[in-house]
């Protein structure tokens, strides 16, 4: 039975004329032929397509692009691997390999092996598919471990005893967690067990292989999946304990309070819903209760309280995300930004806020604060419909008083009316901090609403006060 994708027969026929010439046995393996069976597509910049060959990966290679007339081949002989950029696919070449390891080291010794040998340190049962693009059985499946029927069954499951295969790369954990995340597919019960008794092993891999394998949890359809699975084996713990600790609900006089733990992955899902696959805007998410453990205070009469949260979150933003490994630029600005304001709109409901108010967080949110909104409706997660109308409502209102007040103030992205150097000529005076000190004075009575936010009335401004900044 002939099963190969039709649509990428021409390189496909290309590949296995080359295979013939330099004698050696070609496949298409791994998510390529996955993929074709859950009639999932993918763009075409993200188009990788994996062969494995019995012999050299790199020969056959070279053969490929002689007979595709391209020189667009990249060699990498450490690692004998060779990839081949054509159109929109990206080729990439590997002999065939078996492994072993020894009890102290994650790193295999690799040998030569047979495509049965390949199949067998393949991470998943899905994963080990492959096609052949052989004269004798072109087209023909190769299905050693049954993955057809894993993924009819929606099934995540070691080809191999899941306990070999975590100790080989524990990463195959986070992997087994991404791939039953974004599929919305289980984990087979053996395999859940061998994450579970294997998870303290994660801390061996290095943080850039984990951050990635989380970021596309993070970017899936529905997060939470992900995130429950890595909360339940314990492997969360050992990376990211500060999520780990918003888990649990005390109880004082017969008042509780949520779990902050489920109410953050319900803030994200809600987020996912919302966004275009914003990974930013999911992390602001994950990260806005992350300090409510240590700010966590019972008040009598009040009753449960998180004063600070958003300010000490803030602050937390920058060390957690180098911990993790993930960028300290202006995506992790992003974030803490949102962290630290995303408690604001919900005191602007009332009918008595000031326009200053309400100018001082378009001021700080910039052009953010439509993501800001996002998260904060993101983050109404109360299963009473009434609560959820009305609080929706609320930020229906702050969302007029925000369109209003810039509409007639402009703020958002607001920037000084009066430059540095206008000042430094007006007033006769050398660069120095007095010079920002005039700026924030100016910047003061525009945000709470002394003068208009307009040049002259700045600049007059500006002169009515020197005499407070210039002996």
């Amino acid at each position: 039975m002939n099963d190969i994708d039709p649509t990428h027969n021409e390189v496909f026929d290309v590949i296995s004329a080359a295979g013939e010439a330099v004698d050696q046995d070609v496949y298409v393996v791994g998510g390529y032929v996955r993929d074709f069976y859950l009639k999932r597509t993918k763009d075409a910049d993200e188009l990788d397509i994996d062969f494995v060959t019995i012999g050299s990966g790199i020969e056959l290679a070279q053969k490929v692009a002689e007979k595709l007339g391209t020189d667009n081949l990249s060699v990498f002989k450490q690692f004998g691997t060779a990839h081949i950029k054509y159109n929109d696919l990206d080729l990439e070449f590997v002999g065939a390999r078996k492994e072993s390891y020894r009890s102290d080291s994650r790193k295999p010794i690799v040998e030569n092996g047979t495509m049965e040998d390949d199949q067998m340190r393949r991470d998943f049962t899905i994963n080990a598919l492959s096609w052949s693009l052989n004269k004798e059985n072109y087209g023909q499946l190769l299905d050693p471990f049954n993955g057809i029927q894993d993924l009819k069954k929606k099934l995540i499951r070691t080809p191999v005893d899941p306990l070999k295969t975590f100790e080989d790369d524990p990463l195959r954990m986070m992997r087994a967690i991404r791939f039953a995340t974004e599929l919305q597919f289980d984990i087979e019960e053996q395999t859940y067990r061998g994450i579970e008794e294997m998870a303290e092993r994660i801390e061996i891999i290095s943080k850039e292989r984990i951050i990635e394998e989380l970021n596309k949890i993070v970017l899936a359809p529905k997060p939470s999946i992900g995130f429950n699975h890595l909360f339940k084996t314990g492997l969360l713990e050992h990376f990211f304990p500060e999520l780990v600790e918003l888990h649990g609900v005390e109880e004082v006089r017969g008042v509780r309070h949520k779990d902050n733990f489920w109410h953050t992955l319900k803030v994200l899902d809600n987020v996912a819903e919302m966004d275009d696959g914003d990974l930013w805007l999911r992390w602001a998410a994950i990260m806005h209760d992350i300090a409510k453990p240590p700010t966590q205070k019972f008040v009598k009469g009040t009753g449960w309280t998180f004063h600070g949260h958003d300010a000490l979150g803030a602050k937390w933003v920058e060390p957690i995300f180098r911990r993790l490994g993930l960028p300290l630029d202006e995506r992790m600005r992003y974030v803490r930004k949102l962290v630290r304001l995303h408690l604001r709109p919900i005191a602007l409901v009332s009918d008595d806020v000031t326009d200053s108010a309400v100018r001082r967080l378009i001021y700080e949110a910039g052009d953010d604060i439509d993501d800001l909104m996002m998260l904060c409706r993101a983050d109404i997660t109360s299963k009473n419909d009434y609560k959820v109308k009305r609080y929706n409502q609320n930020f229906d209102h702050v969302e007029e008083k925000i369109e209003e007040v810039e509409k007639k103030d402009r703020i958002r992205n607001w920037t000084n009316p009066v430059s540095g150097d206008e000042i430094m000529e007006a007033l006769d005076l050398d660069p120095g901090p007095v010079i920002g000190d005039i700026k924030d004075a100016i910047k003061e009575a525009i945000l709470e609403g002394d003068i208009p936010n307009e040049h002259d009335a700045a600049y007059n401004y500006m002169l009515k006060i020197k005499d407070q900044f210039v002996n």
